[in-house]
């Protein structure tokens, strides 16, 4: 029996030695990161090569993670969400074109511009209601509606890009108000039922639900049980599904027929988002839309209450991984990185190494930043379309890590990309005999969209 894999027909037992390298893989890095429990699941060419539970569902009562233990969906679910709102887009109920104040008609004025597009892109400029509401309290539709209605816009939109849960939750709120039942409903009838996602569903502290993993987070380096947050924010569209790694198996086996909406509905989904500029960004409706490789790459990740998931596709070479993790610290991503590595070589990350720098002039400014950062000399005027509070708690944060690091080296660029309408850069820099990396987002004019850095 042979098994056709990276192109190549394998012989069975190429097939199992792959299967054994991955699970040598996910032991040792569980065991290295100290992921209480994990489910991880590896598509190539149609076939399973691997479909495994490993640690604990629940530290409490020693319960293994099989494949059918269910893990909260963090926002891996907006893909679900979106996919909810498509289907009314196909039964004539939405258009993708309508202005959200058709739907939401108490909404302000200044929202008249804003789409049912731009709330599945991220394009919307509404801002993240994350972090800002009140996690023990309850709130009704309306009331999730109106908290959002009193969050000033962060640009106008189509504008640019930013992620905000915000339009999630209110596309979660139109497919109720739309669909003649609610989301959830739309979700287990049309979606989950005909998708072979035997256990997916909504989260319910009420109910009595098997097979429920428990989340953890890391607080001191000890693991504790999650934070409880009240019921009506387990049901938002932004994130509130529980799944098993068999229910994601079989979501994957759906993606890959291009199942339940149609082939167009597909391509609107899976297409990157276009801004105002005519320029595009690498998301799609509750998808990233990236490349790896030279092909295309279709991911998305969640978080949410003790919960790490990562849903990758690697369509070049026909594989996909499904990792779903009970820790908040745990990082699905790495894995997914790891095993694809492992799967094709070529799918590795591909180390930073210097390139042609033919702005220097954009160097010599980025090198002036940096000192900028050691000395404390940020000013607002530097940025643009950061977080509110960025410069004030992120500003002595840097400069406090630049003096531990000491005198910085000339800066090295190892990469250049355009994301929507901003140019990042990253760059290699010498603090003493260790390497970072160091990277910065800038607008048309200049101004600062990002900066990060941390140890290469």
């Amino acid at each position: 029996m042979a098994v056709v894999f990276w192109g190549v027909a394998l012989p069975a037992q190429a097939h199992d030695s792959l299967r054994e390298r991955i699970d040598a893989y996910v032991r040792a890095e569980q065991k290295r990161l100290g992921v209480p429990g994990l489910a991880v699941g590896v598509v190539s060419h149609g076939r399973v090569v691997l479909a495994k539970g490993y640690g604990s569902a629940n530290l409490e009562h020693q319960v293994p993670v099989g494949t059918d233990t269910l893990f909260q969906s963090g926002s891996l679910g907006k893909m679900f969400t979106a996919t909810a709102l498509m289907l009314q887009v196909e039964a004539g109920r939405v258009s993708l074109s309508d202005s959200v104040t058709k739907y939401f008609p108490d909404a302000p004025a200044t929202w008249k511009p804003i789409t049912v597009r731009h709330l599945l892109t991220h394009t919307s400029g509404i801002k993240d209601l994350e972090g800002q509401l009140d996690e023990r309290k309850d709130y009704t539709d309306q009331q999730f509606a109106e908290f959002i209605y009193a969050l000033p816009l962060d640009f106008p939109a189509g504008l640019r890009w930013r992620y905000s849960n915000s339009g999630y939750v209110l596309l979660g709120i139109l497919v109720n108000r739309v669909a003649g039942m609610t989301y959830q409903e739309v979700l287990g009838r049309q979606v989950f039922k005909p998708a072979g996602m035997k256990t997916a569903r909504g989260i319910s502290e009420a109910d009595v639900i098997p097979n429920r993993a428990a989340g953890y987070q890391l607080v001191g380096g000890v693991v504790k049980n999650q934070q409880w947050v009240s019921q009506s924010l387990n049901t938002t569209g932004d994130g509130a599904l529980y799944f098993s790694l068999k229910d994601m198996l079989a979501w994957e086996e759906a993606v890959e027929e291009c199942a339940i909406l149609t082939q167009d509905s597909w391509r609107e989904m899976l297409s990157p988002a276009k801004l105002n500029s005519g320029a595009t960004y690498p998301y799609g409706f509750g998808w990233e839309v990236l490349e790896r490789n030279g092909q295309p790459l279709h991911q998305h990740t969640g978080a949410w209450q003790g919960f790490r998931t990562a849903y990758s596709r690697f369509l070049g070479d026909e594989l996909s991984i499904v990792v779903l993790a009970n820790l908040d610290r745990a990082n699905p991503s790495q894995f997914v990185e790891g095993i694809a590595a492992i799967v094709n070589p070529a799918l590795a990350v591909p180390p930073l190494k210097p390139i042609p720098d033919t702005e220097p002039q954009v160097t010599a400014m980025l090198t002036a930043l940096l000192e900028k950062t050691r000395q404390g000399a940020w000013e607002p005027s530097m940025f643009a379309y950061v977080p509110d509070g960025y410069v004030a708690k992120a500003g002595p944060h840097f400069q406090a890590l630049l003096q531990e690091l000491g005198p910085a080296g000339p800066l090295v660029l190892a990469k250049r990309e355009a994301k929507g309408d901003d140019r990042i850069y990253t760059y290699l820099v010498q603090f003493g005999a260790a390497t970072w990396r160091y990277r910065v987002g800038l607008t048309a004019d200049d101004r600062v969209t990002l900066f990060t850095l941390q140890a290469n």
